[in-house]
């Protein structure tokens, strides 16, 4: 079982933080979220190797949403999901109905979209190439 960490005057690399207090699924996702600078600690990107401590702030950028963590606490490995939702405090502004309702979708099962498919997406997403 992991053991919980509340000592302010800890320490942990955040990448590996990320992946323990399940934010990423592997720690190599976190390492390449943190390298193509999806990731901030208190408003500035920063390494896979960047130590993070209790009471800073991490951003985290995803497809559609970010999330504004406040870490409160360190697990020494990854372990069930209410021990890691302990280890910090979201902040996250609640996701806009409107920009979930504009992201197309594909039914399953209709196989890869025809060309005139892509170009209806294209237009949807503002990207007119005519």
């Amino acid at each position: 079982m992991p053991e919980l960490n509340f000592d302010p005057a800890t320490t942990q690399r955040i990448d590996l933080w990320l992946w323990c207090v399940r934010i990423c699924k592997t720690r190599s996702a976190a390492q390449a979220a943190l390298k193509s600078g999806h990731v901030q600690i208190d408003g500035v990107k920063v390494k896979p190797a960047q130590k993070v401590r209790i009471g800073q702030e991490v951003r985290v950028r995803r497809p559609g949403a970010e999330r504004v963590l406040v870490v409160q606490g360190f697990l020494d490995t990854r372990g069930p999901a209410p021990m890691a939702q302990a280890c910090y405090l979201d902040h996250s502004p609640t996701p806009s109905p409107l920009l979930r309702a504009a992201l197309p979708k594909r039914d399953p099962g209709t196989g890869r979209p025809t060309k005139k498919d892509r170009r209806e997406l294209d237009r949807l997403r503002g990207r007119d190439s005519h």
